[in-house]
């Protein structure tokens, strides 16, 4: 790969003619377009006049849990998240082909559409152990010049009704899982600081993030929310602790969403959505008015818990207007903020396409992010660290 790669002809989100010049896979910098000082030995782009637009990132995938590579498979029902859980787990054992077979078709699938990082939840439990982590993080190995992934070791089937899973996730961030996770401390484990204890004594010992799931609905889980940010501030993890789902956050009255938005924005605890079906979501713009950070995932794509999703988000930022009633041009951009920005900010990569930045973006031939996320195109030409990796859906 040559040092110096100068993006010429592109413009930016406000329609100016620019050039983008990359060093060694980071941004440079950008200049007015037929201003750009580039080394002679620089390997130059054309770009067409396209926009060009930040990598997407997603703040909430399920690497180990698609299906994808494997003949169609029915949706399993089931209305409790517990008995879900349960199918999940006897479909698991007679899945044959491996995660790294099935993630790999996913990452590739979601790379060749812009994605460029990942948080990937992985299962933790006292059946499948360390299995689903292993070839995770062999994964990140092999398709880490595509993705960047995060892991967050995940305790889906709970921790005090599975004994020790608690040391497992000791043992799985040791590994290199980079986050601890948790889920529904009431509603699965029916022990609220039981399981805080045991998740936030994992990010304690380690020195690592925490990203729990949580469900549970109304009142209670509004004072789970409130127990998480206290613990948040107690163990000095302000800024390091997300909130997966929070449907809570969309069923209460003004006082009770105030006091907990406040405290949620005081501990720095940001909120994933993935736009989600028939169920309460997080108001985005209250939440951001309050201060609270709101990012977007895919979460399920193609598994025993959905049998929708494509990876494309966005799609799902598309997703996250209608559920919304985002229609204004700055709604817009806000959603496609989500997917970009805001999920990068809470894996820490900082600001999108800024001096000493990874160069990984995406070129549209679109006039707007408004009209990006109306038309969703397909013919995306995607680029990792400076490196052309997809062109219209496909992997180069």
């Amino acid at each position: 790969m040559p040092a110096h790669i100068a993006v010429e002809n592109i413009r930016n989100a406000k329609g100016e003619s620019v050039s983008l010049l990359i060093k060694e896979g980071l941004v440079d910098g950008f200049a007015p377009e037929g201003t750009v000082d580039a080394p002679d030995t620089a390997e130059r782009f054309d770009g067409g006049g396209k926009m060009i637009l930040p990598g997407l990132v997603d703040g909430h995938i399920h690497l180990d849990k698609t299906l994808i590579g494997l003949p169609f498979i029915p949706h399993i029902p089931g209305e409790t998240v517990a008995k879900r859980i349960a199918a999940e787990r006897a479909l698991r054992r007679t899945v044959a082909l491996p995660v790294t077979a099935r993630g790999g078709a996913l990452i590739e699938k979601i790379a060749a559409l812009g994605t460029v990082a990942v948080r990937s939840h992985v299962d933790i439990d006292t059946e499948i152990g360390l299995k689903g982590l292993e070839q995770v993080l062999s994964l990140r190995e092999s398709h880490g010049h595509l993705i960047d992934i995060e892991i967050v070791a995940f305790p889906q089937s709970g921790i005090i009704r599975d004994p020790g899973t608690a040391e497992l996730l000791h043992e799985a961030v040791a590994a290199g899982a980079d986050l601890v996770g948790g889920l529904d401390p009431a509603g699965i484990d029916n022990d609220i600081e039981g399981h805080l204890n045991a998740v936030f004594a994992v990010a304690e010992k380690h020195n690592v993030g925490v990203d729990l799931h949580l469900h549970d609905g109304g009142s209670l889980g509004a004072f789970e929310l409130r127990q998480i940010a206290e613990r948040t501030i107690a163990s000095s993890l302000q800024g390091r602790v997300a909130v997966s789902h929070a449907f809570c956050l969309g069923e209460l009255d003004d006082a009770e969403f105030g006091r907990t938005a406040s405290l949620l924005a005081r501990a720095g605890v940001s909120i994933m959505t993935n736009g989600p079906g028939p169920v309460p979501m997080p108001p985005v713009k209250r939440l951001a008015e309050a201060g609270v950070r709101v990012f977007v995932g895919s979460d399920n794509i193609r598994d025993a818990w959905s049998p929708f999703g494509n990876g494309d988000l966005i799609e799902r930022a598309g997703i996250i207007c209608d559920r919304q009633d985002f229609r204004a041009d700055d709604d817009l951009q806000r959603a496609f903020a989500l997917v970009t920005g805001a999920s990068g900010a809470v894996l820490g990569r900082g600001d999108p396409l800024s001096p000493g930045a990874p160069a990984d973006f995406i070129l549209v031939d679109c006039g707007s992010i408004a009209e990006t996320l109306a038309e969703r195109p397909v013919a995306r030409t995607v680029f990792k660290a400076g490196r052309k990796v997809a062109e219209a859906g496909r992997l180069v």
